[in-house]
């Protein structure tokens, strides 16, 4: 069974192609990065455009990659929930008119599901698990059960991780994306040289506002601060708050194992954090790969593969949604 995995629910565009759920024949991404590097941030019109540019070009690309027609894709699975209306849009209409006019069913997937469930491309992890995705767009914490069966405990209450991180470091004049620059300066600093807050929310919630603020408060009263510091120490407090409510679920369902997903689950500091405070817990967490971790077209199409195998199908009529249901 071939499956065609259709990702647009922000600014990158994924395509990608997987044999019976293990075998992948092809994995194309196009970022955007450049194109919202000077707004700091995504702007959802012109990553919808981009994406209408792009879509079908590295559609095709995957196919010739993988050396198959469009005919011989047995299913399409396809982003429509949660993420950016226009740039779901963009990827869902596409994804109707190719099952449409191929007359090939058609299967919508959770983005954050396919986060949760991108590990599986590299590896199998025991039922039951916690699942972290984490991101620039979601923080949520779930109870993964089985194959579709995903219990959401909780998520953030104001920004994402992500985009906290994004924030920081435009105030600290260090560019777009922020993730990947902070990570980088902050192993030159002090995580403990400033006490910056971290939430105290109820249940499973996050909230990376106040701590947000608080940098960008410490940063203009301080015009002279150590930038390696202030990445050190921010990041420090983003792992703590993620950890505490992650070791929490742990703790409560007595699930020894834990699968951190998304764009943040590439930062190193994080993956240094959770390995060492589970293993203490004699408890095991699992990353995938950094191409796997951000959005891409693989985990949706993995998805799309079991739930088309269980006999899923959506209706040409099926809409987007730009939060969980």
């Amino acid at each position: 069974m071939i499956v065609l995995g259709i990702e647009t629910s922000c600014d990158d565009t994924g395509v990608a192609l997987l044999k019976d759920g293990t075998k992948l024949l092809a994995n194309l991404l196009s970022s955007q990065v450049n194109l919202h590097a000077v707004f700091g941030g995504v702007v959802p019109e012109i990553a919808a455009r981009k994406h209408l540019d792009t879509l079908l070009l590295l559609t095709m690309k995957a196919l010739e990659q993988a050396g198959l027609s469009l005919e011989e894709v047995d299913s399409i699975a396809v982003t429509n929930r949660p993420g950016l209306v226009p740039s779901l849009l963009v990827g869902v209409t596409f994804a109707k008119g190719l099952a449409y006019a191929l007359d090939k069913p058609l299967v919508a997937v959770d983005h954050l599901e396919a986060h949760a469930f991108a590990i599986f491309l590299e590896r199998e992890v025991d039922f039951p698990f916690v699942a972290l995705v984490v991101s620039g767009g979601h923080t949520s914490l779930f109870l993964v059960e089985d194959f579709g069966s995903m219990r959401h405990l909780g998520a953030t209450l104001d920004d994402a991780a992500g985009e906290a991180f994004d924030k920081v470091a435009k105030v600290m004049g260090l560019g777009y994306p922020g993730g990947p620059v902070i990570d980088k300066l902050a192993k030159g600093g002090d995580f403990k040289a400033i006490p910056f807050p971290v939430a105290k929310t109820d249940g499973y919630s996050f909230s990376f506002s106040g701590l947000k603020t608080a940098v960008i408060n410490y940063v203009k009263k301080n015009p002279n601060y150590n930038a390696a510091d202030v990445a050190a120490s921010f990041q420090e407090a983003v792992v703590k708050a993620l950890l505490q409510k992650t070791l929490k679920a742990v703790e409560e369902f007595g699930v020894p194992r834990v699968v951190v997903a998304g764009g943040v689950a590439c930062n190193s500091w994080l993956r240094k954090r959770f390995t060492e405070d589970l293993a203490k817990r004699n408890a095991s967490v699992f990353f995938p790969s950094p191409k796997f971790c951000t959005d891409n077209g693989a985990m949706v199409a993995f998805v799309g593969t079991y739930r088309y195998g269980r006999g899923e199908r959506a209706e040409l009529s099926v809409d987007v949604h730009s939060r969980v249901l």
